[in-house]
């Protein structure tokens, strides 16, 4: 007779040993060994593989005749006779076959099914043992599953949100020092230094900051002339330039910025106007020192900038410069559970649509959706809070031990880029460069494609360095010495600015500056033209102008900058030194 419809009814529910039990099994086929009803007292088992299609079954180590014979639906009678035993003793390994109604132990439609579209009863995985039932999960093993796909994702948010969390953490740090949105605007009057936490930012530019939120009216953003800077959006991406790569080409203008969805009259002339796909907005742009007043230079934003809703441009309210040179405060996202608070602070205030909709739907399948309280349970915590410390090593991973060789500049040096492919989108073709958008949000602020479109004699050139000659780690404790060949290959000035490995912000020193550049009045140059330049905690004896300070027990980065680059970078005929040892 044919196994009954309820075969298998009873071992829905398997013991907590299965796995131990089913390795075993695969251990002895063939084996000697016996098992007979009653070797496993009251218990009653049945826990080996049946086979469909030749109506098998395979004997597992306390395997009982009685329990197999209720499992697959036949008396114990039928299943001794089918396999001509005297008694209730069974083999390890031994293939018992099911009686059946038809000489063809497979059904009349049977296919012939691969190995590999079939899902084995017990498999072993780094996220433990998972095991089925004829393919389907047992409880724990649906648990490792949710666990598992809740961890990666979370590692997914984290990752692509790190550009959202970095204008929002901005945003946030200028308000608490006392930049507010639609109201005022931030200038480093007298240049930044290391008590404001900020990403690969750098002391030998005027930077003037500001954040504009537009849920409630257009915003317009007026820009002094001889300016140089990006306008972002809320997930970091670029919506245009103002200033000399801008569309005021430098003269300075009104910028009108539409909120997404707006329905109201817009004005037909009188503005440079944009229409960006979210709500909050970060502005920061650079003033040009001439001849070393930066006076003047802070003066011609003061001067001239301003910040105002379009409704109040017949009489626009004065604006509230503050000065952020000197002043402590943080703009830098978090690492661990509450980056998934800042990326929700995000999602709050932006529309439905702001980014795509595979991104929405990852978010949101970590408990972030607009309208709704992110409020995880205390498992979700748990994995929210390990997942973040992953991804934060991760992206940490990324940065300074990059398995990318696109982003060595040079085959022979230490220097990298994070703009592989050229793409200020981080495409190479029809391809998002993943880990080189990691990489570059994790390390900097700010996106242009003026950063990517340098030409000779334009824009700026960058080249990031971690890592001394040998391929160590830059270590504080230590003194090096890196060298710029002359001429170095700028129109403008060149600059060397140091940062620290945990904050990715200017390295704490006693030095204000955190570098060295060319405009320095002190800084001694090499026959050629070149510059040798000296990192370490003391200065080396007669050196003193071109030293850099480093802390022992701190790790570094260093970023070239090239102000108006030439066409010896270009071309890499000109290539900076790598980082000496000074012994």
């Amino acid at each position: 007779m044919k196994p009954k419809s309820t075969m298998g009814t009873r071992s829905n529910a398997r013991p907590s040993s299965f796995l131990a039990l089913c390795t075993i099994a695969l251990v002895c086929l063939g084996v000697a060994g016996t098992v007979q009803a009653g070797d496993s007292g009251p218990r009653r088992h049945a826990e080996g593989q049946y086979d469909p299609a030749t109506a098998t079954y395979r004997v597992v180590k306390d395997d009982d005749l009685t329990a197999i014979a209720e499992r697959l639906g036949v008396s114990v009678a039928e299943l001794r006779a089918a396999n001509g035993l005297g008694s209730d003793r069974i083999d390890i390994g031994q293939a018992l076959r099911i009686a059946t109604d038809s000489p063809s132990a497979s059904p009349k439609y049977a296919p012939d099914v691969p190995a590999k579209i079939t899902t084995p009863d017990t498999v072993e995985t780094r996220i433990g043992t998972l095991r089925f039932q004829d393919g389907a999960p047992d409880p724990a093993t649906v648990q490792l599953a949710y666990d598992q796909l809740d961890f990666g994702r979370s590692i997914d948010a984290f990752l692509k949100g790190m550009s959202a969390t970095s204008v929002y953490a901005a945003c946030r740090g200028l308000e608490e020092a006392g930049v507010k949105p639609n109201q005022g605007i931030g200038i480093s009057e007298e240049l930044l230094d290391a008590r404001s936490l900020f990403l690969t930012a750098n002391t030998t530019t005027v930077y003037t900051m500001a954040c504009l939120d537009l849920n409630d009216e257009p915003m317009v953003l007026r820009v002094p002339p001889r300016v140089l800077g990006p306008i972002d959006d809320a997930d970091f991406r670029w919506v245009t330039d103002v200033g000399l790569t801008g569309p005021d080409k430098g003269a300075g203008g009104d910028y009108l910025f539409i909120p997404p969805g707006y329905q109201g009259t817009v004005p037909a002339t009188g503005y440079h106007i944009m229409r960006p796909r979210t709500n909050r907005l970060l502005m920061f742009y650079r003033a040009f020192v001439e001849k070393g007043d930066i006076a003047a230079a802070v003066e011609g934003v003061k001067s001239k900038a301003a910040v105002f809703p379009l409704a109040q441009s017949g009489n626009p309210p004065a604006t509230q410069f503050v000065n952020l040179s000197g002043v402590t405060f943080n703009t830098i996202s978090a690492n661990d559970f509450s980056f998934y608070e800042e990326l929700n602070g995000v999602v709050q205030n932006e529309p439905a649509d702001w980014v795509d909709p595979d991104t929405v739907g990852l978010y949101a399948a970590i408990g972030i959706r607009k309208g709704q309280a992110f409020a995880p349970d205390a498992r979700m915590k748990t994995i929210l809070t390990e997942s973040a410390a992953v991804a934060n090593a991760i992206a940490r991973a990324n940065l300074l031990a990059s398995r990318d060789p696109r982003t060595r500049i040079y085959p022979d040096r230490q220097w990298i880029t994070p703009f592989v492919g050229g793409s200020y989108e981080f495409l190479q073709g029809a391809e998002r460069l993943l880990d080189a958008r990691i990489m570059f949000f994790y390390y900097a602020t700010g996106i242009t494609p003026a950063m990517t479109e340098a030409k000779p004699g334009m824009g700026s050139a960058y080249a990031g360095v971690f890592r001394d000659s040998t391929g160590n780690y830059l270590d504080g404790g230590r003194t090096y010495r890196v060298t710029l060949p002359g001429p170095v290959p700028v129109k403008d000035f060149w600059a060397l600015t140091v940062y620290d490995n945990q904050t990715r912000s200017m390295l704490p020193t006693d030095q204000k500056r955190a570098g060295v550049d060319s405009t320095l009045p002190d800084i001694r140059t090499n026959p050629d033209g070149g510059v040798t330049v000296w990192f370490g905690p003391e200065p080396p004896l007669g050196h003193e102008g071109n030293w850099v300070q480093t802390i022992p027990g701190k790790g570094y980065s260093v970023l070239l900058r090239l102000y108006g680059p030439l066409e010896p970078w270009f071309d890499q005929t000109w290539r900076p030194g790598d980082f000496e040892e000074a012994r």
